[in-house]
Order: structure tokens, then sequence, then C-alpha cells
């Protein structure tokens, strides 16, 4: 009798929590991703903001499943899922036939409506959009060092993140620090500390998610290093030159995107319930509801508790799904009754800068270095493999004795590819 064979669309937080859980049971296990790597979301900023390296932060898949033995990995891009017939169909035109199937395809960038406004303003959700990122950030100082234009300079002198959760936070702190600290003496024709950073947030306080308290605190701790905070103001516009708000224009020619995400369009292919975001509404065990066969994980479920609160979209709640949706199967396999996924929140946390961070666990409450101490324990503990956490260490530890940021590397844009040969007219 062949082994029942579970498909894992994904290889973020919840796939590698739910292969890896399956690692000893008498399954065969596909995982699916369209990157060849696993990213540490949580530190992408770390990338875009050149404080870390590309591969300080990801882990090649095969590698960190290498030893189970159960487990293939294929490369390729998920097209549809056909839940009635079984199938996950993939854009090379394959169909992988599934008794499980596990869907944490994750989340991109929204931008309510308004996708054109991706073209000035990126998000952060791939180590592409990172570098990306990178790249603008550096050549803004670059290009400012030759413009002798007041204006257009001061332009390529502004920044603005929008979106005050955690990532827009630590967007901000750290070019704050790059203009303050890590640029501060490498310029003839100006002077990086006196960049603009501008934090816009639509709601009335920074981290929405966090307690009263600790919003406060993080607003002053980025006030300490310059940045402007702008609470309840919406967007109402993005170009190349900058930043309307309402009756008021910010001109810069540096616009990061943190401020909304929306799930993996491929949720429109389980013939399930969708959320406002485009997320499934799932069972309590994390399934669709008419199909128990397939989970919805991460960043692209909405699960309700008992409390009627929602599992945030953060890698603890995607770890714990994966690893529930695991012993869900396990379950089935033993003819057990599944039980319902509850969600163990062990706490948030956000970093601002060097020795800036609020962070909350449970009723305890905590910012400046203290907050910023643990901010580093648990995200080095939290990084994939051995290396990684020895190299992100090194650097954290370099970066604290020196104020540099190693990354500063400048990537251009890929070249276009060559022109096909003129045909022959030989007779």
């Amino acid at each position: 009798m062949s082994r029942p064979h579970v498909v894992i669309l994904g290889a973020g937080f919840a796939g590698l929590a739910a292969a890896r859980a399956l690692s000893d049971a008498p399954v065969r296990v596909t995982v699916v991703d369209r990157r060849n790597h696993h990213l540490f979301q949580p530190l992408l900023y770390q990338v875009a903001t050149a404080a870390l390296s590309a591969p300080d932060i990801a882990a090649p898949i095969r590698r960190v499943l290498h030893r189970q033995k159960n487990v293939r990995v294929l490369l390729e891009e998920a097209e549809r899922v056909d839940v009635a017939g079984r199938a996950l169909h993939l854009k090379s035109g394959e169909a992988l036939a599934y008794d499980y199937l596990l869907v944490a395809a994750g989340a991109g960038n929204f931008y309510f409506g308004n996708d054109h406004w991706a073209a000035h303003a990126p998000g952060l959700k791939t180590l592409e959009e990172a570098l990306d990122i990178r790249r603008r950030v550096l050549l803004a100082y670059e290009h400012a060092e030759r413009d002798t234009h007041i204006h257009r300079r001061e332009a390529w002198l502004t920044f603005v993140v929008v979106g005050a959760g955690p990532t827009g936070v630590e967007m901000a702190g750290a070019l704050a620090e790059i203009a303050r600290h890590t640029l501060a003496r490498d310029f003839r024709s100006i002077d990086p500390t006196l960049a603009r950073v501008v934090l816009v947030e639509g709601g009335d306080r920074l981290l929405p998610a966090f307690a009263p308290e600790l919003s406060a605190a993080a607003a002053r701790q980025l006030e300490k290093l310059g940045v402007e905070i702008r609470t309840s103001v919406r967007v109402t516009n993005i170009d190349a030159d900058g930043v309307q708000l309402g009756d008021e224009r910010i001109v810069a020619r540096t616009v990061v995107w943190a401020a909304g995400v929306r799930a993996s369009p491929l949720t429109q292919t389980l013939d399930a319930p969708l959320d406002r975001g485009g997320r499934v509404m799932v069972a309590p065990d994390l399934s669709l509801p008419d199909h128990p066969e397939v989970f919805a994980l991460g960043d692209l479920a909405a699960s309700e508790q008992a409390d009627g609160s929602f599992v945030p979209g953060v890698a603890q709640g995607a770890i714990q799904g994966g690893q529930h949706a695991a012993r869900c199967i396990l379950a089935d396999l033993a003819r057990r009754e599944r039980a319902p996924f509850r969600y163990r929140d062990k706490g948030s946390m956000a970093t601002i800068g060097r020795s800036k961070a609020v962070a909350e666990v449970g009723k305890l409450k905590l910012w400046g270095s203290l907050a910023w101490i643990l901010w580093l324990f648990i995200h080095v503990l939290a990084l994939v493999g051995f290396r990684n956490r020895v190299m992100v260490m090194l650097e954290w530890a370099w970066a604290y004795v020196s104020w540099q940021r190693s990354a500063r590397v400048i990537l251009t844009e890929p070249p276009a590819p060559p022109a096909p040969p003129a045909p022959r007219t030989d007779p």
C-alpha cells in the first residue's frame, strides 16, 4: 500500500515547520516553492538597509531538508488548485496529485487598488525587493552628491516610509541610522546627517498591534533618531517625485511601502470563503470548511480563535500553524480526532535602532536597551542554520562596534537580454 502523499506549497515558516514535523511520519512529502531558499522575513529590512547580506537570512530549502528521506523538493510555481480533483497544477503544466495539501504560499504587497504605486514605492516581501530598496537608498546619496540644484538634492535626501507596523518602524529607524551614523562622513558635497526620514501612518498611532504605551515609546525613540512621524493621514498618491498626503506634498525620490499585504491570489482557486484581505476563512483545525484534506496556513489563513480574535500574520503564528497541520495529518493516519488550533502568543517585538526596541511578552512590556537585547537574542535563535546564526551575530557585533553596515554594495538592475541575431539572408 502506497504511503499518503502530502504536498506542501511554500517553504516559508509554515511550510518548513510542517515538513519538519512530518519527518518520521509514514507519508511522502513534496515541498513546492518558486524559490530555492527559505527566507527569514523579519530581518529582510536589514538586507534592504545594508546591515546584512542576502545569504545571511536565507537558507537553501534542499539543504534544510536534506536529512529527511521522505521529502522531495520541487523548484516550481503553482498555477491553481483543483480541490475537487485533489491536484495542484503547476506553471510547467504538471499536475501533482495529493492526499493532503498544505497551502502556505504567503502574501504579497497590497496597494489598495493603486497598483501603479508599486513602481515608485516597492514593498518588502522578497530578497529581490530588499535588494531593490537597498539600491534605491544608496543611489539616492550618490545622486545627491552630484546634483548641485538645492531642491533636487533635498528630494534625493528625503525618504518616506508608508505604514507604521513593525516593518515600517524598523525601516524608518534603520534609514535614520544610515544617515546619522553610517554615511555621516563619507561624502564631500553633502551632509548625510541632514537627510529627512518621514514615517506615515493612517491610524492614530504607531505599532497598532502593540500596547499604547509601547507605541508611545517607539515614537519617542524614533524622534530621537530624527524621524518625522505623521499619523492619522492617508496617502492619496505616489509618483516618481514624491508622496501626496491629502493637501500636503512631500517631495521625495525614495519611498518604501509597508502599509498593506494581501494573501496570494492562489486562494481564489481553493473554493473557500475569503475575507477582505483575500485570506481563507478556515475551519478550527486550519483546514478548508468543505475539504478537510486541504489546509491553509500562515499569512493566507484567517483563523478565528475562541476569544473572537484572529491569529496574527507573524512568524510564530505560521510556525505553530504548520506544526498543527502536521499533527492533524498524523491524527488522521492514527484514526484519532483532530484537535482545534490554539495559537500561543509568545510576544511581539520591533527594533528601532541601536539599543532601541519595544517588546511585549504577556503582561511584560519593555522598551530601550533591554528590549533590544531580547530582540537580538530571539531573532538569532529563530534563524535557520548554524552558519546564518554565526554570520548574523558577527555582522551585528561589527556594526555595534564600528557603526558601519558591511553590505553597502549597489547592485544595478539586471541588463536587458541581448537582441536575437538577425536572420541570415544568404542565398
